[in-house]
């Protein structure tokens, strides 16, 4: 499929997404619809692993100002919502190649996804509070990824950081030189897919069955996942015959 504001692409077991909207990436309601459509594109797709990356200096500067009129702001809440929905619900992990400044709406997609790296020159925030607004993915999510303090700094004040105290904080898992972004970001992403692409997805789909559930309620989802899903896959059954014999599995994807 063609697309006005984002390209797609199939490389070394990866699914990649491109922003494409120059010059920052800037979020519009038909760019975050092809968003959309390009995430289900990614999930029919043979390779395991997601890939969110921006083109240019910017991963996304954010939704557009223009986007927030009252003629439009319904609208644009609605494909917003429909767009992390649309990632909630996948169990393909979904990584952020963040090269440059995600900010605002472009940092709640960074937020959402399950593995980020990023350029050491990445500016990352919610600048919302500033504008006299607040980003509504950031409230629901940011308090379940750290501390209420720092979530509350963060959404409060709209402070940006970099990249490197993203990492402190737990939000990021590498900081990478500017100038190799591109060859270290895939070496990283080569660690997860060079295991089952039928494992991969369903040891996510685990994480979050056992979410917000006491331990017998999210234990007893996990399990039923690993005996009615894992154990049946011939990955399964694969990586632990290799195991045994001393061998390397070879993935089938089923």
């Amino acid at each position: 499929m063609a697309y006005k504001y984002l390209r797609t692409s199939n490389e070394d077991g990866v699914a990649t997404i491109i922003l494409d909207h120059p010059p920052l990436n800037v979020l519009n309601i038909e760019m975050m619809e092809e968003l959309i459509l390009s995430l289900k594109w990614a999930i029919d797709q043979p390779e395991p692993i997601v890939a969110i990356t921006g083109e240019g200096k910017a991963f996304s500067a954010g939704v557009d100002i223009a986007d927030h009129t009252p003629d439009k702001v319904d609208s644009m809440i609605d494909v917003f919502d429909r767009l992390f929905l649309t990632m909630s619900g996948m169990d393909k992990p979904i990584a952020a190649l963040v090269n440059g400044a995600a900010l605002g709406g472009g940092y709640e997609i960074v937020l959402f996804c399950d593995l980020v790296v990023a350029s050491e020159k990445a500016k990352l925030g919610q600048p919302e509070i500033q504008v006299g607004v607040f980003p509504p993915i950031a409230c629901y999510i940011l308090p379940r990824l750290l501390s209420w303090p720092l979530a509350m700094e963060m959404l409060l004040s709209g402070d940006t950081f970099e990249a490197a105290r993203g990492e402190q904080m737990g939000l990021v898992n590498k900081v990478i030189p500017a100038d190799s972004f591109q060859a270290e970001a895939k070496d990283f992403l080569k660690r997860f897919t060079k295991l089952s692409p039928a494992v991969l997805p369903l040891t996510k789909k685990a994480a979050k069955a056992g979410l917000n559930k006491d331990f017998q309620e999210g234990i007893k989802a996990i399990d039923r996942i690993y005996l009615d899903e894992v154990m049946k896959t011939e990955d399964a059954v694969e990586g632990l015959t290799a195991f045994m014999e001393k061998r390397k599995a070879v993935w089938k994807g089923k």
